[in-house]
């Protein structure tokens, strides 16, 4: 019987297994037994076992004695024989009533599927091959009043698997190799910001004002203070007040931030990011660091630079392509936007590819869409697109060749857009203007515009070194180096709609 039918099923077979189990609770009370108990010495993992006699003959028995903790994922032989699975693996128990004695045969009768139990015996492999322990003692660890999912169909219901996710990973060894994977991808993202001098900083959650990037917050409110707040829609503009102050000339945070805008499979409403900036530098840098830290975050997790995602296969070996925005848009359509000096020219070039532009108020949000339809889903390998327009960049510094541009590039792969960095914008007038841009936009009902920040403007008067900033997507890292479909696979507890 699969999840999704037991749920359908009032008074089930799953109530009633629930209520045998509640039964054995008492049994285990009256023989003076707590099945919830403090602490267990364990002094083995099942891996660490696996390695260590590996080469143990079938049939040899050890004295060596070790004790073994884990969940009973499988019973045969009325107990006889239990699959243990620890956090690192698997072991076979061997429990038989020559090595254990009455009242432990007793408990065994008790043991169910699902439950955690600590094994104490000696090393063994059977005739069969199955490395094993000889059980001698077995104790109860915690009773599982609910059935596992049934064994052959496993959690199937895609909605429960979210939902309940510590049932996912019981039942689902890729599952928490995947949440093991996404670990270690942070790890060696951290590993490589440190050993190139970048120091680990943070930054606040709760903002008195939404910004740092264009998106729709969420609102919450500060009982003692009496003032509205904003959870951290990016933490970009407290990350350049530290380099204001000379904390360092290279930080980074990993940081959690929220945006209240639809869920898909690349988006849930809180997600990861890395965000860092480098003194002295410009978006040339920031693109050749993106390189580095993928490719090498690729090569020491998986152990190459050449991954597959879905059907594609994809080289993340430096150097990336580059293309610049309106070039790329040219390549795939035929149209040069840089010969499109209104906004009205190039909305009418945008409806002759099909594209209704009606809600763009901008020349540079026309080029925006145009790119997202037309050239973004192929592009498969890894690309820098650079140079975006002004009016939809507004913390880029302006391009040095062409002021209706930014030095800005987003880097793509797979289709997806994985890290955004600029030439970090230092001219407080120049940033005022841009915030006077947005709070206009705003006022005229743009939800994800920015507003003025007074306090931001004040710390660039005081002067911000040049800089180049860049913004990482983990989970989407994370989806790519586990070759996960949905960003709902990479995130523990996604956002999931209330249950009805």
């Amino acid at each position: 019987m699969t999840e999704q039918k037991q749920n359908h099923e009032p008074n089930s077979a799953k109530d009633q297994i629930r209520q045998i189990r509640i039964q054995k609770l008492a049994d285990l009370a009256d023989k003076g037994i707590n099945p919830y108990p403090y602490e267990f010495k364990k002094t083995a993992d099942a891996t660490e076992l696996q390695e260590k006699y590996k080469d143990l003959e079938a049939g040899v028995e050890t004295e060596d004695v070790y004790s073994v903790a884990g969940r009973v994922m499988a019973i045969r032989n009325t107990g006889m024989f239990i699959d243990l699975s620890d956090a690192s693996g698997k072991i076979q128990i061997f429990s038989h009533k020559e090595n254990l004695s009455e009242d432990q045969i007793k408990v065994l009768k008790l043991v169910d599927i699902g439950d955690i139990v600590g094994f104490t015996g000696t090393i063994r492999r059977t005739p069969r091959g199955e490395l094993s322990i000889k059980s001698t003692e077995l104790t109860i660890l915690s009773k599982s009043l609910l059935p596992l999912p049934e064994k052959f169909h496993g959690l199937t219901d895609v909605e429960t698997r979210y939902r309940q996710r510590y049932v996912d990973m019981i039942v689902n060894e890729d599952v928490r190799k995947t949440f093991r994977t996404r670990s270690l991808i942070i790890q060696k993202i951290r590993e490589f910001l440190t050993k190139r001098g970048f120091l680990e900083v943070e930054t606040p959650m709760l903002h008195p004002q939404a910004g740092g990037a264009n998106a729709r917050p969420f609102i919450t409110h500060h009982n003692t203070l009496d003032m509205d707040m904003f959870l951290r829609i990016a933490p970009e503009l407290y990350l350049k007040r530290l380099m204001v102050g000379g904390v360092s000339e290279k930080i980074f945070e990993i940081n959690r931030s929220f945006r209240n805008e639809g869920i898909d499979i690349r988006h849930n409403p809180e997600f990861t990011m890395m965000e860092l900036y480098q003194a002295y530098v410009d978006y040339n840098e920031m693109m050749k660091l993106t390189e580095e830290l993928v490719s090498t975050v690729a090569q020491e997790v998986l152990g190459t630079m050449k991954i597959t995602y879905g059907d594609h296969e994809i080289d993340l070996t430096p150097p990336w392509d580059r293309k610049t925005m309106i070039g790329a848009i040219k390549e795939k359509t035929g149209i040069d936007f840089a010969e499109c000096y209104t906004v009205e020219d190039a909305k009418n070039k945008a409806k002759s590819l099909g594209i209704d532009p009606e809600d763009c108020d901008n020349w540079g949000k026309v080029i925006d869409l145009i790119f997202e339809e037309k050239v973004e889903p192929g592009l498969i390998q890894p690309v820098h697109i650079i140079d975006y327009p002004r009016d939809i960049s507004p913390l880029a510094k302006v391009h040095r060749d062409n002021d209706r541009l930014t030095e800005r590039f987003e880097t793509r792969v797979n289709g997806w857009e994985i890290a955004n960095a600029f030439s970090e914008l230092t001219d407080p007038i120049d940033q005022r203007m841009r915030f006077e841009a947005q709070a206009l936009a705003k006022a005229g009902g743009d939800e994800e515009a920015m507003e003025i920040d007074e306090d931001f403007i004040c710390a660039l008067e005081h002067g911000m070194p040049p800089a180049g900033g860049l913004g990482i997507g983990i989970d989407r890292i994370v989806m790519l180096l586990t070759n996960s479909p949905s960003i709902r696979d990479v995130i523990a507890f996604p956002t999931l709609k209330k249950r009805q």
